[in-house]
């Protein structure tokens, strides 16, 4: 597996495995077991994914050192400010099962994310993390968050995919060394992705499928991708990418497809900020909208 270099010199996969709306926990627990087994080594959860357990127990059940397996989860807004992001961190280690997380997250641009920060930062110092970031922070935010902390974070979690590259939002990334990572490198399935004509043209070209093609092209643009499927034969071919490279002509056709636009949410549209503030990790409240 290829790994990526964060701006404090930790290790992180270039490729991972994502557990959203995975909320059985039996289900969960043997689709990361398949994951590792395949090679996977990073696997990304959060706490408002009720699955930090079944990820936690996969982990310990597993043939695969914990040192070798790089953890990620994200604090939701319900737990922000530092005392609250501090106690729930807390909770995510006992979920969890580990003493440390290898990556830690603020999950939304609300909230107290200052307050978010500090715990992080402090959990940092203490060894819990490894690596602090944030999601779904969008240029402005970065720019604000980056300019007034100490430790500027490691990683942005992203929407970032073929039909949204974040080109706006990169810039800012590079100014302040902040890695991109990419949640919905498929986008869902979205704008008929896996039908899209240039990709399966170039899919073809190199006997690779759309999913392939459009993970190749997150990686070769120096992007970390999460994608997630339950089924085994999906995950094999999603990790088998690093045998083929896309040419200069081929990225630019892909490059193409950007519409600089979500296919998702808004993260400044009312009415969904509301349904992030509303939404409580552990309830029985489903997401009806991606946004994660």
């Amino acid at each position: 597996m290829h790994n990526i270099v964060l701006n404090n010199n930790v290790k992180m996969p270039a490729l991972g495995f994502g557990v959203f709306q995975l909320h059985d926990e039996n289900e969960c627990e043997q689709v990361v077991l398949n994951a590792l087994s395949v090679g996977y080594r990073l696997i990304d959860t959060a706490q408002a994914y009720n699955n930090e357990e079944s990820v936690g127990k996969a982990v310990k059940a597993s043939e695969v050192p914990r040192d070798e397996i790089f953890l990620t989860s994200k604090i939701w807004v319900s737990n922000s400010g530092e005392q609250k992001a501090m106690l729930s961190l807390e909770d995510s280690l006992r979920r969890l099962g580990t003493d440390y997380i290898d990556l830690m997250l603020i999950h939304q641009p609300f909230g107290d994310y200052y307050g978010t920060w500090r715990a992080l930062e402090k959990a940092l110092k203490q060894g819990k993390c490894r690596a602090i970031g944030v999601s779904n922070f969008y240029a402005d935010r970065l720019v604000d968050l980056c300019n007034f902390v100490d430790v500027k974070p490691q990683i942005n979690q992203m929407e970032t995919h073929v039909f949204q590259q974040q080109t706006a939002l990169r810039p800012y990334l590079d100014r302040f060394k902040v890695q991109l990572e990419s949640w919905g490198p498929f986008a869902e399935g979205m704008n008929n992705f896996f039908a899209n004509p240039v990709l399966s043209k170039i899919g073809a070209r190199h006997d690779k499928s759309v999913a392939q093609v459009a993970l190749r092209f997150l990686i070769q643009s120096g992007i970390i991708a999460i994608p997630k499927s339950s089924h085994l034969n999906r995950m094999e071919e999603n990790i088998n990418i690093f045998d083929f490279e896309l040419t200069r002509s081929e990225m630019g056709l892909i490059q193409s497809l950007d519409t600089r636009n979500s296919v998702f949410c808004n993260h400044q549209d009312p009415e969904f900020v509301q349904a992030l503030a509303d939404f409580v990790p552990g309830s029985k409240q489903s997401w009806k909208k991606s946004g994660f």
